[in-house]
Formats: C-alpha cells, structure tokens, sequence
C-alpha cells in the first residue's frame, strides 16, 4: 500500500497548488464514494491551509448507472434543485473546486443521449458555476485517484490490490507529487511554460498546420488578438492556479469557421465509460463533415451530433513527445492523463480567455468573435512521433514549431 503521508502530500499539493486556496475561502469537493479515504485527506489538507468550509459533494457510479438506465429519460432535461443550489451557491461565495475521479467506467450501453442532455441541463440550469470555470474565474484543479475498475483497466493482469497501487505510483509520478517538495516542482514546472507562450502569443499566427504519417493534414485557423495559455492560469483577482493536475499543454482556442482537412487520432479516446478507437474527423468551414472508428463509432457520433456546435472546435493544444506522460508510455484511459501525452483537439466549448478581453464578453458576443459555444467539450489525442506542426503568419510565412513530435526552431 501506498504510504498515507505520500499521499496525503499529494492532496496538499492539489488543495494548495492546484486550486491556490487562500485562507478563509470555502472549498467543495466532487469525488465518487469508493476513494472516501483520499477525500478525508484533501479535506484535511483544505483545513490545515485554512479553508472556511469543505463541503463534499459525492457521486456512485453504479448508483448513476441504475439512475440512467431506469429513470424517465425527462429526469435528465433538468438539474435537481439541490444540485442547482449547491454550484451555484459555492459559486456565489468564490468556492475553489476540487474535482477528483477515477475516470468513468461502468456505462456501457447506456444512452449518451441521456448523459448529453444531463450535461446540457447542468450548462443551463447553473450559469454563475459554468461561467465561473470556463471563463478561469473559480480557482479548481481536477486531477485523478485510483479506483479498482480505473486501475484494472489500466493493469489488467495484476491483482486489484496492486494495479491500484500501480497506478498511484504512475499518478504521483507524472503529477510531480513524488518528490520532497511537490510544490516547488510545481512552481519550476511553471515557470517552464512562460517563454513558449509568450512566443506563441506574439507570434499571432493566422493557421495552424498539422501532418503526420497517419493521414492527419490538418489547417486550424486562429483569431486576430488570440492567447496561448499553459500551465496555470491567473483569475481575475490575480490568483494562478492550475485547472489540471498533471498538465504538459500550451493551448488556445481557434477560429471556429476556419479548420480544414483531415486529421487522424494517434490515441483512443475513453468517452462516457465505452472507447473510441482508430477515428479520424474531416473539417470543411471549421465543421466536421464526416468521421469514421475502427470502434465506437456511435460513441463519437453522440460527440459530434450533441448540439449544434459540438462538431466544431474549441481547442488546440500542442504536448511534446517528450512530456513524462508521453514518456511513461502508459495508456491511462483518462483524457486527463491521456491528453497531456500527445498533442490534441477538443471538439465543443472554448475557452473564452484564448482571446484578450474574451472574459469580459457574453456568449452572443463570443460567438459574434467566432469563439466555439456548446455544451460539449472533449479532447482527443493526435499528436505522434513524426508529427509537424507550422504556424502561418497572415503574410504566408511558414515558422516550424513542431518537428518529429517535438519543439523546434525558437521555441526549443
């Protein structure tokens, strides 16, 4: 087993670090019943580095399955009222956000029409929580916690006993947590991000280019006063935190009517518990005009088809070959983990603060800039070892930024 003082480490770091808590400031914790004990941990944490309040809200997969598959498919056009209450008063009183899971497994054959529409409600019914995360106000961290059936996945030939403690130790390795002073390398992490995004950001490409062996040739059109963000992000009080733990991208969000051509995924995508495997998406006008999966094809379709402009692009994300993620060479099934071992997409909602001002802007407003609105947001991995990525400035110059499936030229 892994030591408890390891990992009660680790839930420092994403109380303190991840989600940036200042003395007094209330904390709400979302996490499934089985990792309770971890939960205890971060709670701790939250009140050692002052917290006014932990409040956790629970979940249980199999619970939620039974809910899914028996409930009247209208249950899920709404969000309950205590749930409506809880985000949005933790959003109200500036609640840092602790999301911990497992990932999501278990929900197989279970309708994603249902689960979209639940998705879509929650957007709706709390405007103040959604607003506050996609817009980087609320101060959060999402990061992972093994469960049995995440860990079995993972290592499916080991006892559950030791794949969990497997997959922690993989977890504490890639989140920078296993060392003396996970904070520190969090600050050195940082900090290590800086120079590229600035260069990215004063760059101001037009497009991006995408190529790869595999098929994928892909042109992402981007924004005139766009920002490459990585790392961390400031709040609008001035407070840097990081969204996910761990994480290894620079990322913007592009032009949503100017993506073109083909583009192959390097990695399967684990989606609402069932798997995507070998899939590739064509873009005309920034839309995805057609699509086809080795696996799970109906699986992606429910992505794409899940509203109006869930078939369109809210980001663009470059990740090195070289990232520990990568380097570890271990599928996690988790976009969380997975998305930081590959450059990668996200079909769906954007993130508002890519462009300067974008924070300060409604949805009508974000929309008339040509920034992606939807529901949906869900990464998937295209980045490989061959890939190259150009950026084209608006005069047609070509700069490399990727070569091999790595940085080049300035921005090594």
């Amino acid at each position: 087993m892994i030591a408890e003082e390891r990992l009660y480490k680790y839930a420092k770091l994403l109380v303190g670090t991840g989600c940036a808590l200042k003395k007094g400031q209330p904390v709400l914790i979302s996490a499934p019943v089985e990792i309770a004990p971890f939960v205890r941990l971060a709670a701790k944490a939250a009140w050692e580095l002052g917290a006014g309040d932990v409040t956790v809200q629970w979940s249980d997969p199999e619970v939620d399955r039974l809910r899914y598959v028996s409930g009247d498919a209208a249950l899920f056009d709404t969000t309950p009222a205590w749930e409506v209450t809880l985000l949005e008063t933790a959003a109200e009183k500036g609640a840092a956000v602790l999301r911990l899971g497992g990932g999501m497994f278990g929900m197989e054959g279970v309708d994603p029409k249902r689960m979209t529409a639940k998705m879509r409600a929650g957007r709706r019914d709390c405007p103040k929580f959604n607003a506050g995360l996609g817009k980087g106000s609320t101060t959060r961290c999402g990061a992972g916690v093994p469960t049995a059936a995440w860990a079995k996945k993972v290592f499916p030939d080991l006892p559950e006993a030791e794949a969990i403690d497997q997959l922690w130790e993989a977890i504490l390795k890639v989140a920078r947590a296993d060392g003396p002073d996970p904070a520190q390398a969090w600050a050195d992490h940082a900090a290590s991000f800086q120079r590229r995004i600035g260069l990215l950001t004063a760059r101001q490409f037009d497009t991006v280019h995408y190529t790869a062996a595999n098929g994928t040739d892909l042109t992402v059109g981007l924004l005139p006063n766009h920002r490459w963000h990585g790392g961390g992000i400031d709040n609008e009080d001035g407070v840097y935190y990081f969204p996910n733990v761990p994480t290894e991208e620079i990322f913007t969000s592009p032009d949503r009517r100017r993506t073109r051509g083909v583009v192959h995924a390097s990695l399967p995508l684990s989606y609402q518990g069932e798997m995507i495997r070998d899939f590739w998406l064509k873009f005309e006008e920034g839309k995805v005009v057609d699509f086809g999966a080795a696996a799970g094809e109906e699986k992606l379709r429910s992505i794409i088809e899940a509203d109006d402009s869930s078939c369109y692009l809210g980001e663009a994300a470059l990740v090195p070959q070289s990232s520990p993620i990568s380097q570890l060479g271990l599928l996690f099934y988790s976009t969380l983990y997975d998305e930081n071992a590959a450059c990668h997409l996200a079909l769906g909602r954007c993130y508002p603060f890519c462009l300067e001002g974008g924070n300060q802007m409604s949805e009508e407003e974000l929309k008339a800039h040509h920034l992606n609105i939807s529901a949906v947001h869900c990464d998937f991995m295209i980045g490989t070892a061959d890939m190259a990525v150009t950026g084209i400035l608006p005069d047609g110059t070509e700069v490399p930024i990727f070569k091999d499936g790595d940085w080049t030229g300035e921005f090594v």
